[in-house]
């Protein structure tokens, strides 16, 4: 019963001050939401509301899930290992980092602390450049700020996957009292050189790094205007840094959204997919008549692209767009120069766009789909290194690319930079990207995406998102919008029905509370329960003959799917 863990967090005498207050104000609703579960790890981590209680985020909660981890390296490694910790900038950020810094160092794991907020990519990065067996960064994306998150890689940079991830909660769940839980002094521990801080070294490494993915670095740069908001997050000092030693000097950043802020001030929600986070920098970008804008969420591993269009006002790009596009540049740049490795692979997710995977079949390169969250493109990275196959380009729906694999997370830094010179290799061309992406959908046809997101708050919502998934899956629709399916894949079930030729194959992909539907028209959706928000997600996909019967289509499936939902 909840009551009880309650208790005995309302009983402890060391409980901190501010959590005190919280259980004194909080209503019985309000503490069983606090206390009727712990904290899971999801699609990105482990994310949860600020507060006190179990399924919390709080430094007792930090400090039994680092306990697990840290017992599970032990088992693992043994002492003789190392792991990077990195922060952003959203509330207790760092507070949490050095909770954690300090419970491994108490358990004789070595630690690599930044001395101060570094983007998610520059840590897994930093994994490998000092050779360390794991890592952990205290984020929460593009969530509000009342959030904040933790996420765990592994040896390779690359965020752990569910077998991993499994095995680590083991060791959670056997931590009977969090209470108990002691550490030594951050000061003691970086005396003993147990806690080691980092910062430039690591800094330089990772943009050098950055900087070789140039394709075209002698293009002339003097013309391209640039627009740039880090949404009050960590990818500022980066991207102002890279762009200024690669050539690019007409940057002009949104100066109060430079500032990190854990309130995220200026912008309604730090999330680069909402077009209202880009509204500052629309401001600013007409006032200096720039032709592209790049926003980065908090934690720098997603970017979102604007451009400015034929009526002088700027069109936002969806993530599938933008990553087309990237990916036909490079496509394009590394067979032009002979640089195109033969059994190149590109990664993506069952719930991004068509079109990437249509350009890069047609450049000769391999198409592999994984379940949704970057980590899993970051294993199958993994899985094809030291062999005869290339890693090329990794990219999702959500605005997350990765151009290089020194990073095995997506990487908005890499995507900055690439999206720059794109922009100024097509302008010297009297293109925009909005004509290329025009040019990519006459030749590939007229591909569109939507999002649905429905949000489900708290215990009664959870509840609410299994009865959804459980009715698509007990009265599943032979007939949608006006097509009919002719295929259904259960990832939970890890089974795929061909309704054409009555066959029943099994799924490769690990198991997940995932449905997609195919239609016969080539469209398809997707519904899934979000890993990182109360949400369930839709997605939808489309590809026709030209742009307003896609627009039409999309809107014909997102009007059944509201039908069959509400």
């Amino acid at each position: 019963m909840w009551q009880n863990i309650y208790n005995k967090w309302k009983q402890f005498p060391k409980l901190p001050t501010e959590l005190k207050k919280e259980l004194e104000v909080l209503d019985e609703k309000q503490l069983e939401e606090c206390f009727y579960k712990n904290l899971e790890f999801g699609t990105g981590g482990m994310r949860g509301i600020l507060g006190v209680g179990t399924n919390r985020l709080n430094i007792f909660t930090i400090r039994k899930v680092t306990q697990g981890y840290s017992d599970y390296l032990t088992q693992e490694y043994g002492t003789n290992c190392s792991v990077v910790i990195a922060y952003d900038c959203r509330h207790y950020s760092k507070i949490f980092a050095e909770e954690a810094a300090r419970i491994l160092g108490t358990n004789n794991i070595n630690v690599y602390l930044f001395s101060s907020m570094r983007p998610t990519p520059e840590l897994s990065f930093a994994i490998r450049y000092l050779n360390a067996l794991g890592g952990i960064v205290i984020t929460a994306s593009h969530n509000p700020p009342e959030y904040n998150g933790y996420k765990l890689y592994d040896a390779k940079g690359c965020q752990l996957v569910p077998h991993q991830v499994n095995e680590i909660i083991t060791k959670i769940n056997a931590i009977v009292d969090e209470f108990e839980i002691n550490a030594d002094s951050l000061a003691d521990l970086i005396d003993k050189n147990r806690i080691k801080i980092i910062g430039k070294k690591v800094d330089d490494a990772y943009i050098k790094k950055v900087e070789s993915l140039q394709l075209n670095p002698t293009i002339t740069k003097e013309n391209i205007k640039i627009v740039y908001s880090p949404l009050h997050g960590t990818g500022y000092e980066l991207v102002r840094s890279i762009l200024k030693t690669t050539g690019y000097h007409n940057v002009y950043y949104v100066e109060e959204q430079c500032i990190p802020d854990p309130n995220f001030s200026t912008v309604k929600s730090p999330n680069p997919e909402d077009p209202k986070a880009f509204e500052k920098a629309i401001e600013l970008a007409k006032e200096k008549n720039a032709d592209i804008i790049l926003a980065t969420d908090p934690d720098a591993d997603r970017v979102a692209l604007g451009v400015k269009n034929k009526s002088n006002q700027y069109t936002l790009l969806t993530g599938n767009q933008t990553a087309a596009i990237l990916l036909y540049y490079v496509l394009s740049q590394k067979k032009e120069q002979g640089l195109l490795l033969d059994n190149s692979y590109v990664f993506n997710t069952i719930v991004t766009s068509d079109m990437g995977a249509q350009i890069a079949k047609s450049f000769g390169c391999n198409v592999y789909s994984t379940l949704t969250g970057f980590k899993f493109i970051g294993e199958q990275i993994g899985l094809i290194e030291n062999t005869d196959k290339h890693f090329l380009f990794g990219y999702e729906e959500s605005c997350g690319y990765l151009m290089d694999d020194f990073v095995r997370d997506k990487d908005a830094i890499q995507s900055v930079l690439i999206c720059v010179e794109a922009a100024c290799y097509y302008q010297q061309q009297g293109l925009t990207l909005l004509d290329v992406l025009d040019k990519l959908f006459r030749h590939y046809g007229y591909y569109q995406e939507k999002l649905i997101n429905l949000v489900f708050e708290g215990k009664d919502g959870a509840e609410a998102m299994d009865k959804l998934l459980s009715r698509f899956r007990e009265s599943t629709p032979t007939h949608f919008a006006e097509s009919k399916v002719i295929k259904y894949e259960d990832y939970l079930l890890g089974k795929s029905f061909d309704y054409q030729t009555e066959t029943e194959l099994k799924l490769i992909l690990p198991k997940s509370n995932v449905l997609k539907f195919y239609l016969e028209d080539n469209s398809w959706f997707v519904i899934r329960p979000s890993g990182t928000e109360p949400k369930v997600k839709v997605y939808i996909g489309v590809n026709t003959t030209n742009r307003n019967d896609s627009n039409q289509r999309i809107k014909i499936i997102s009007e059944y799917i509201h039908k069959f939902i509400f």
